[in-house]
């Protein structure tokens, strides 16, 4: 076995050094992906092709790669600079800019990015001033130009995570993650940490919902609370969505990186707890019979995690978001994770993922053995 895991380490090596040597066959794939960045999304255009987008691989802006099968991946190269004309981001604030998350989505014949970065207009100089904005191009390769001087809206807290639901009877929806910063909560889970002696206090980010107008050019009303970690430690998600904190790895507690799709008259929603850098990271889903909830966490959470309690290499399992086989019958999985291998980077994983016909969710990974590429048979 570990002859296979160095080849595979080598080849991998190979591609992201843009070797044309190809690792995996049109017929089979093997995770992780020769893609090394972090919150992958992909998006699929009239015509079959992906577009993938995430944190990392560029500076001060976003990168894009392209594909196919979602096996072969080609770097398209930087796709957003935050320095078009209509740049509200500052690119020398902590975190270079903290250029995070973008998401595209195709609307009314354009390509529209949100993202997260640090916003400009700081005069209490907080060390997380994170804004949502929106940049549009007339390809998914850009270049993408911020629509507005501005982020889309300024709810008074720093914000990241965007993600956009487009419903059925035409409404849009914004989903975003409340940073942890400044944000002390108590609970059950806080007093226990205090007594250990570990933190004095627990900092939280919670999901919100808003409904978009449809130029995006503002929200509709005020952002709605959806998610939250749990505030009672006999609370069911209590366990797996407090390990950063009883790991003594950091104080704070995430609820981040939402996903939201709707499957009949279900609308699922997918996040991300514990700390994106820690091996901890997970993904956990709950489900509603509307756009801004109320949301019910699943009893089967999570549904993605480290492995390596199980003799895995795969840790840090996050930020994930949902795409289809080229031929439309398969629904997949795509997230970052670390392995044994890869270190600290993040890398891009594709698994398979399936609503079952009780409406459970089943993510069957993290996997990095060979497998068939997504829609072949």
């Amino acid at each position: 076995m570990k002859s296979i895991f160095l080849t595979g380490n080598l080849i991998l090596a190979l591609i992201t050094a843009g070797s044309p040597l190809l690792a995996q066959s049109a017929r089979t794939f093997q995770n992780p992906l020769p893609v090394e960045f972090g919150d992958p999304y992909v998006l699929k255009v009239p015509g079959g092709k992906y577009y993938m987008y995430g944190t990392g691989g560029a500076r001060n802006g976003f990168a894009a790669w392209s594909s196919v099968d979602l096996v072969h991946w080609k770097n398209e190269g930087q796709v957003y600079h935050a320095s078009n004309p209509n740049g509200w981001s500052d690119s020398t604030a902590a975190w270079g800019g903290a250029y995070w998350a973008p998401e595209v989505y195709a609307f009314k014949g354009k390509y529209w990015m949100f993202y997260s970065a640090q916003w400009k207009e700081n005069p209490g100089k907080e060390l997380e001033h994170f804004r949502i904005g929106v940049a549009v191009a007339d390809s998914p390769t850009g270049p993408f130009i911020d629509v507005m001087q501005r982020p889309v809206f300024d709810p008074g807290y720093p914000i990241i995570d965007a993600n956009v639901f487009f419903d059925d009877n035409g409404k849009i929806y914004l989903y975003y993650s409340r940073c942890c910063y400044k944000h002390a909560v108590d609970s059950e889970v806080a007093d226990w940490a205090r007594k250990q002696g570990w933190f004095q206090e627990i900092e939280e980010s919670w999901v919100y919902g808003v409904e978009l107008k449809p130029d995006f050019s503002g929200v509709i009303g005020e952002p709605v609370l959806l998610l939250r970690p749990p505030v009672k430690m006999d609370d069911k998600q209590a366990e797996w969505e407090s390990r950063s904190v009883t790991s003594r790895e950091v104080n704070r507690r995430w609820t981040e990186g939402s996903v939201t799709f709707k499957k009949g008259n279900t609308y699922y929603m997918m996040y991300s707890a514990n700390y994106f850098g820690g091996k901890n990271y997970a993904v956990g889903y709950a489900t509603a019979k509307s756009p801004l909830g109320p949301f019910i966490k699943a009893a089967n959470n999570p549904v993605l995690q480290k492995n390596v309690e199980k003799g895995g290499i795969v840790t840090g399992t996050g930020h994930n978001s949902i795409t289809y086989s080229p031929d439309g019958r398969e629904m997949l999985c795509v997230y970052h994770a670390r392995t044994s291998a890869t270190g600290d980077k993040r890398v891009v994983f594709i698994d398979r993922m399936r609503i079952l016909k009780n409406g459970k969710l089943v993510v069957e990974g993290p996997t990095t053995s060979p497998q068939k590429s997504p829609g072949s048979k």
